[in-house]
């Protein structure tokens, strides 16, 4: 597996409590920023998709 590029979102700003994306071609990898060297989810782009299309808009 290449190396992973781990990005949080920009509403974080330099909070460390937070959940990191890093995404390949055909998966995309959660982790919670605060214990970087843990355990991560590894899920398909498309239950990604899913997941951010019934996830609550934090801009409103």
């Amino acid at each position: 597996m290449p190396e992973l590029t781990w990005q949080k979102s920009t509403y974080s700003a330099e909070a460390a409590n937070c959940v990191e994306i890093a995404a390949t071609p055909t998966t995309i990898h959660i982790r919670d920023s605060k214990t970087p060297a843990g355990p991560h989810l590894t899920l398909r782009p498309t239950v990604w998709v899913y997941f951010l299309s019934h996830a609550p808009d934090a801009s409103r």
